[in-house]
Parts: structure tokens; C-alpha cells; sequence
């Protein structure tokens, strides 16, 4: 019975998972949507440790779950703060525009 539940939620896993691969692969010019693909691949994986932590009754996935989510909040922070302030100075988030930066 519970082997056929992680199946389903290991498959929901994997879906997410995929979902945040095509965005990162696919979309190569919005930085916002860059991003929240990471994010969605980091959550993704964060499930599967919580899964696998309940179902082999061990509290070292979800340490490893905090320690991911710490991590991947401060790099959604630091990358909105930059994202931000470039936007200040150049009036546009493009990443053709930022890949043409020198210096």
C-alpha cells in the first residue's frame, strides 16, 4: 500500500522536476522566469527528500530539506535584489541586454 503511494508522489516529483528543466532550457530571455524554474527544481528535489525521509523514518531528508530552503531563499533573495536594481539603471530585465555587458 505505501510503496504505491511513493510511486504517485515520486511521479509528481519527477513532473515538477521536469517542468522547471523545460522552463530553464526553453526560456532564455526572462531572468524572472529563470529563476522561478530554479526554484521549482530546488522544491521538487526538497519533496523527494521528505518523501524518501518519511518513508525510510529518518529526520536527515528534512535536515537536508531546511539547509536547501535556507540556500534557496537567500539565492531568490540576492537574485531579485540585482535584478532589481538593474532594472533601475537600465529600464529592462532582458538577458541579451545583460549578456552584452563589459566590465
Amino acid at each position: 500500500m505505501i510503496s504505491t503511494n511513493i510511486i504517485y508522489f515520486l511521479f509528481i516529483t519527477t513532473l515538477l522536476f521536469s517542468i522547471g528543466a523545460i522552463g530553464l532550457v526553453l526560456n532564455r530571455k526572462n531572468i524572472l522566469i529563470i529563476i522561478m524554474s530554479i526554484e521549482l527544481m530546488l522544491l521538487s528535489v526538497n519533496l523527494n527528500f521528505i518523501i524518501f525521509s518519511i518513508y525510510l523514518d529518518d529526520v536527515l531528508g528534512q535536515l537536508f530539506v531546511i539547509f536547501i530552503l535556507t540556500i534557496a531563499a537567500t539565492e531568490s533573495a540576492i537574485g531579485l535584489a540585482i535584478l532589481s536594481s538593474y532594472y533601475k539603471v537600465k529600464n529592462t530585465i532582458l538577458i541579451d541586454k545583460i549578456k552584452k555587458l563589459k566590465g
